[in-house]
C-alpha cells in the first residue's frame, strides 16, 4: 500500500453502505391496505355480508318499529306493542322462508318460477273483485286475511317477476337467442306489462316504479342493446309522465320535492316537511331511542313509509349513516355474487334481486330527504308491514343460497372444521384433528450435542 506524503499511512474510512430503499410492504398503510384487500377478496365476504347485512337491517328495524309505531298504536286504541307483535311474526315466518331458500337448489328455484308468477298473477286479480279487495290510503291492492291481517298481492309480483325474468332470460341465453331482439323482449315485456297494469288498476305507481327497474335491471344484464334499452325506456318514460299529469294526488307529491316548508291548496306537502325537520332534529347522534318528537301526531306513516326519518330523529346522522352502510354492502354483495357466477339463472335473479332491493331503498331514502316525490314504498327489510318483509326475506334467502353455490365458496365451506361433534378419525376425507396427530408423536432420541 502506497504511504502517504507525510511518511503515515493512509486512513481507511468505512464504506458507507447505501441504505436499504424502504418497500411499499414496509409502509404501514400499504400493509393495512393489502389485508383489508385479502380479507375483503375471500370466497365467502358476499355470504357473510349478506347474512350479516340483511340480520342487522332486520333487527334495526324491528327496534325502529316499535319506536315508531307505540304512539299511532295508542290513537288507535290498540296496545302499544300491536304493530311491533305483527311485525316480528313476519319476522319470523320470513326467517322460516329465507332458511328454506338458502338451503334450496338451484334448479328447485327455477321449478318455483311458474308457481309463483301464476299464483302472483291470480292473487293481484282477486284484488280487483270487488267485497274482496281492499282499499288503503287510496290504493286498491289488499286483501283482506281476516281480524288485522291484510296481505298486498303486489309486493309477491316482485318475486315473481325476478324468478320468473331469470329462468326466462337464462333458458334463451343457453338456446342462444338473447342475440335477437325480439327473443329478448317477448315475452318478457308483455308480462311485466301485465303485472304493472294489475298494479296500476289499483292505483299503486310505487310499486309499478320498482317493477320497472327489475324489468330494466333483467335487460340490461342480458346485454340488450343502447337503441332498444332506450327504446323501452322511452315508453315506460311516456307513461308515467301520462299517469301522473292524470293524476292531482301525483302531481302534488311532484311538487313536494325539495319543500322545506307546509303550504296550503292540494300539495300541502305536510308529509315530507315533518320528514325533513325529524331528520333536521336529529343531530349528529339523536335524541334517543324513543325520544321521537314528530311521530307524536306530527309525521303520518311514522312507521311504515318515514321510519327513516324517525330513525334520523332517534339516532341521529350516525343511526341514518349505517343504515344506509348496511343497504350498500348488501348491494355489493349482490353484484359480486352476479358477477362471478357462470350459471345464467344465478346472474340474472342475483341481478334482479339487488336491482329491487336497491332501488326501493333509493326510493324510499329520496322521498324521505325530500330530493324524490313520495312514492308510498316501504324500505326494504326495515318498515313496517308483512306482506313486504316475507317476500324479500325469501329473496335475500335467494342470494345467501347463490352465494354459497360458488365453487370457491362451496370448498371454503366445506374446509371448515366444527367447533363440536365427534372426532374426525384417521378415515375422515380432512384427516384426523391436530390434537390426536400430536398424541401420537413418538419422541425422537436426541443427540448429546443436539438442544
Amino acid at each position: 500500500m502506497p504511504g502517504s506524503r507525510t511518511g503515515r499511512p493512509p486512513v481507511q474510512r468505512a464504506v458507507r453502505r447505501p441504505a436499504a430503499a424502504r418497500t411499499p410492504r414496509d409502509n404501514p398503510l400499504r400493509r393495512l391496505h393489502t389485508r383489508l384487500h385479502r380479507a375483503w377478496d375471500r370466497p365467502l365476504t358476499a355470504y357473510y355480508l349478506i347474512l350479516g347485512g340483511s340480520l342487522l337491517i332486520i333487527v334495526l328495524g324491528l327496534v325502529m318499529v316499535y319506536s315508531a309505531s307505540q304512539i299511532t298504536a295508542l290513537q288507535m286504541s290498540l296496545p302499544g306493542s300491536f304493530f311491533f307483535r305483527k311485525q316480528f311474526l313476519a319476522a319470523c315466518i320470513g326467517g322460516v322462508l329465507l332458511f328454506l331458500a338458502s338451503r334450496m337448489p338451484v334448479k328447485l328455484h327455477r321449478a318455483l318460477a311458474y308457481p309463483i308468477l301464476a299464483g302472483a298473477v291470480f292473487l293481484m286479480a282477486l284484488v280487483q273483485i270487488p267485497g274482496i279487495g281492499m282499499s288503503v290510503n287510496g290504493n286498491q291492492n289488499w286483501i283482506s286475511l281476516g281480524g288485522s291481517f291484510q296481505i298486498q298481492p303486489s309486493e309477491f309480483g316482485k318475486l315473481a317477476l325476478v324468478l320468473w325474468g331469470a329462468d326466462l332470460m337464462a333458458r334463451k341465453q343457453d338456446k342462444r337467442l338473447l342475440t335477437q331482439w325480439k327473443h329478448m323482449l317477448v315475452p318478457l315485456v308483455p308480462a311485466s306489462f301485465l303485472l304493472l297494469g294489475l298494479i296500476m288498476l289499483g292505483g299503486d305507481m310505487g310499486t309499478a316504479i320498482i317493477l320497472t327497474a327489475i324489468l330494466f335491471g333483467l335487460l340490461w344484464l342480458a346485454g340488450a342493446p343502447t337503441r332498444l334499452f332506450a327504446g323501452v325506456l322511452s315508453i315506460a318514460g311516456l307513461l308515467g309522465v301520462i299517469l301522473i299529469k292524470t293524476s292531482p294526488n301525483r302531481m302534488a307529491r311532484l311538487a313536494c320535492i325539495g319543500a322545506t316548508e307546509p303550504k296550503t291548496g292540494v300539495a300541502d306537502c305536510w308529509q315530507a316537511v315533518h320528514g325533513i325537520y325529524a331528520l333536521a332534529s336529529g343531530g349528529l347522534f339523536g335524541s334517543g331511542l324513543g325520544a321521537s318528537v314528530e311521530k307524536w301526531g306530527q309525521l303520518p306513516e311514522a312507521h311504515t313509509d318515514f321510519i327513516f326519518a324517525v330513525t334520523g330523529e332517534e339516532l341521529g346522522l350516525a343511526g341514518t349513516l349505517s343504515v344506509l352502510a348496511l343497504f350498500a354492502a348488501l348491494g355489493y354483495a349482490g353484484i359480486r355474487v352476479a358477477g362471478r357466477t357462470e350459471d345464467p339463472f344465478v346472474r340474472y335473479a342475483a341481478g334482479g334481486v339487488t336491482t329491487w332491493i336497491t332501488a326501493q331503498a333509493v326510493i324510499n331514502i329520496g322521498a324521505v330527504l325530500g330530493l324524490l316525490p313520495i312514492a308510498g314504498v316501504p324500505l326494504p327489510l326495515f318498515s313496517y308491514g308483512g306482506s313486504a318483509l316475507l317476500p324479500t326475506m325469501f329473496a335475500i334467502g335467494l342470494l345467501i343460497a347463490f352465494a354459497r353455490d360458488e365453487p370457491a365458496a362451496r370448498a371454503a365451506l366445506a374446509a371448515r372444521q366444527p367447533r363440536f361433534g365427534r372426532k374426525r378419525g384417521a378415515g375422515s376425507p380432512r384427516g384426523p384433528r391436530r390434537w390426536n396427530t400430536m398424541r401420537r408423536r413418538a419422541p425422537v432420541a436426541r443427540s448429546s450435542g443436539e438442544r
